[in-house]
């Protein structure tokens, strides 16, 4: 059970690190994002609302006794990861630097399931 609970928390710091930075720069409008946005056809108005919601996601994930919430968590982090790689797809040519978009989302699953072990 303990080495469940150290994969888990492993697993959940590494999610937390993928996605927190990025959503930190969405609510800030950076410029850089701003551009990823006019590339892929999207209103700048949505990058807050998803570094909002991408944020709530790591936070409910993180904090204890919060199921139903941590499984809609996952879900929208599911959602984003997924999402993105879809938009960058159908955006233009495939970029190599959209692989690395597997390392979260293998986080984001790693994390879930591990968490499942953990809480039966």
């Amino acid at each position: 059970m303990k080495r469940v609970n150290l994969y888990y928390w492993i697993a959940t710091g590494l999610v937390v690190f993928f996605l927190l930075p990025g959503s930190v720069m969405n609510i800030m409008q950076t410029e850089d994002w701003l551009e990823v946005f006019k590339q892929l056809g999207y209103p700048a108005y949505l990058l807050p609302f998803l570094g909002v919601a991408k944020i709530s996601a790591c936070i409910a994930i993180v904090l204890p006794n919060l199921r139903r919430l941590k499984e809609w968590a996952y879900a929208g982090l599911v959602f984003d990861i997924v999402g993105a790689i879809y938009s960058a797809l159908m955006a233009g040519p495939f970029d190599p630097r959209l692989s690395f978009m597997i390392l979260p989302l293998s986080a984001i699953f790693a994390s879930y399931f591990l968490w499942h072990k953990k809480i039966s």
